[in-house]
């Protein structure tokens, strides 16, 4: 009997030690995985900063506040620093450059860890016509397309990963070409109804919208009723309408018309993307078309528009060249360039002013105002960063003719930067409320398979241009309404679930930067600089960016549609509900 005790007492004496030693490793284990210390923490909301400590546990913010006596496996001591929400690009296009590089290396240096694209042309739906139309880009750059549908291209990107969030919305040009391909006429019935079906597929995978680029060849070609019909369709599951508007220089008062119809007639939000007032007799009209959305946000009408702080834009160098060259695609467009009759058609077009279409080359103010920024044909490649005028030159061509033939050598690929904006009225815009920021650029890099190309300096320095130039050293806006605009608005305005503000319970995709010397380095000449004072980047609870230094992580995500969160439990666009201690 006395053994049995013993033994009892010895068993319940060892339960005793393990249950002590166990709650001892307990009180010793870390409460989170990082708590970012002693920042001032401005939130995306617009409100004031304030002083606090963030806890960030799986991918989700935990705790904001006093965390003085918390522990984490990683502490991030952010004194002197400010601590936002990740920056939300509203116009990205690094849809294929993410699968080449996922990186994604020049938006995540500067701070972004969420972007939009989807401009008119969508990475889907996609067939063997419009692959026809990539295989130069495609060949490159080794990227092989096996996908066809939004659904089958975010299962690669989750698949794969990247460096920053990814959603998309799908391009009315884009269902265009696959149903009518590049011919300037309306759909019949029967193709419209096709096209309203490609659409409601894409927004059914989790597209945020349908959007269009009107200015470009095919997109031009469209008629307002043939938008609407696309755009309700896009409605019915909780998306909104996004456009590279009709025109944003000499024909920008029926330009805005149809966008406020649109919306009107289709019931549906509508953002302008990338808002210009462009070429230099429309310079100071921004004023006049800030009140414009402003009125018509009055009636009831839900307008936004968004904008990147240079007076330059980009796009291809055959955007130079009026519609009908542009007509049937790229082949038809090359056998123009080389027929001399049409050369001589072209050139008196070209140097004629008009409303019915956008003449970038006149509104740049010739081959002065035109810089060559990317080429696929890399014997083409030390031609980057200079201007037409220059090639000109250096050819002893006829700057016309200069243009022409670049457009054959690089067989219609060639991305160019024009000089067609002017500073007041950026800084107008960029002061407005409901203007958001953009780059209107693909995630490029220094090295990898993406270093060998040059693009707008945008692309690399937006949002730190923005925080040194036009928030501290001009003192354009407030910091705090300055982050607004760059995470909470763009949030609200496609509809991402929990992200765009610092809350407990939010996705932990955050910024850390030195206000002090946060400012951006890429210039038009030389763009492929890094900027200095992003000094953290988390994405998804995870470090990309640590101490000024690129991580190995790629923790980015697919962000789906409204419809496709609201209809499918257990996917990621809402980080799990947590019970605040």
């Amino acid at each position: 009997m006395r053994r049995l005790i013993s033994l009892l007492l010895f068993l319940s004496m060892s339960g005793l030690m393990t249950l002590q030693r166990t709650q001892v490793a307990d009180s010793a284990a870390p409460d989170y995985d990082i708590i970012i210390r002693n920042g001032r923490v401005v939130d995306g909301s617009g409100r004031a900063g304030f002083n606090a400590d963030i806890a960030i546990k799986d991918d989700h913010i935990t705790r904001i506040g006093n965390l003085r006596g918390a522990k984490a496996k990683r502490e991030i001591d952010a004194r002197g620093q400010d601590v936002a929400p990740g920056f939300i690009d509203m116009l990205g296009q690094s849809e294929q450059y993410v699968l080449i590089d996922p990186r994604a290396m020049s938006k995540v240096m500067m701070g972004v860890t969420t972007e939009i694209t989807g401009e008119g042309e969508s990475i889907a739906p996609v067939n063997d016509r419009i692959l026809k139309e990539q295989e130069d880009f495609n060949r490159r750059f080794n990227l092989t397309v096996d996908w066809r549908t939004f659904d089958e291209y975010f299962k690669r990107l989750d698949k794969q990963g990247a460096g920053v969030n990814l959603g998309s919305f799908v391009g009315a040009t884009q269902v265009r070409e696959y149903v009518i391909g590049y011919d300037n006429r309306p759909p019949t019935t029967a193709e419209l109804e096709q096209m309203k079906k490609l659409v409601a597929d894409a927004m059914k995978d989790g597209a945020l919208g349908v959007s269009t680029s009107l200015q470009y060849v095919p997109a031009r070609f469209a008629k307002t009723d043939e938008i609407v019909e696309l755009a309700k369709v896009a409605h019915q599951y909780g998306g909104i309408y996004i456009t590279h508007q009709r025109s944003e220089a000499n024909a920008i008062d029926d330009s805005m018309k149809e966008v406020f119809e649109i919306a009107r007639r289709a019931n549906i939000p509508a953002e302008i993307w990338h808002f210009k007032t462009a070429y230099k007799k429309n310079w100071g009209r921004m004023p006049e078309m800030l009140q414009r959305i402003a009125a018509a946000r009055r009636r009831g009408l839900k307008i936004t528009a968004d904008v990147y702080p240079y007076v330059a834009g980009s796009t291809s160098l055959s955007a130079c060249l009026p519609p009908w060259a542009l007509e049937g695609g790229t082949d038809k467009m090359i056998a123009r360039l080389k027929d001399p009759l049409t050369r001589d058609r072209l050139k008196k077009e070209i140097t004629t002013d008009s409303k019915d279409w956008e003449n970038i080359y006149l509104g740049s103010g010739g081959p002065g105002g035109i810089l060559i920024g990317s080429v696929t044909n890399r014997e083409l490649e030390s031609w980057q960063g200079k201007r037409l005028s220059e090639i000109a030159t250096a050819q002893s061509k006829d700057p016309l003719d200069a243009l022409f033939d670049f457009i054959i050598a690089d067989h219609g690929q060639t991305g160019a930067i024009f000089f067609m904006m002017q500073e007041s009225d950026m800084n107008a815009a960029l002061k407005s409320p409901f203007i958001s920021i953009c780059t209107d650029s693909g995630a490029r890099a220094t090295d990898g398979p993406l270093a060998g190309s040059k693009s707008h300096p945008r692309g690399w320095g937006t949002y730190p241009r923005i925080l040194g130039r036009y928030v501290r050293d001009e003192k354009l806006m407030p910091l705090e309404l300055a982050i607004h605009k760059m995470t909470g608005l763009p949030a609200a305005n496609v509809g991402l679930k929990q992200r765009g503000l610092l809350r407990e319970g939010y996705f932990a995709d955050i910024t850390i930067f030195d206000p002090k010397s946060v400012i951006d380095r890429a210039t038009f000449e030389e763009p492929n600089q890094y900027p200095v004072g992003i000094n953290y980047v988390i994405v998804n609870g995870q470090i990309e960016v640590d101490n000024g230094q690129r991580t190995p992580t790629n923790s980015g995500r697919v962000l789906r549609g409204r419809w496709y969160c609201d209809r499918y439990e257990g996917t990621l666009c809402a980080p799990p509900k947590i019970e605040v201690p």
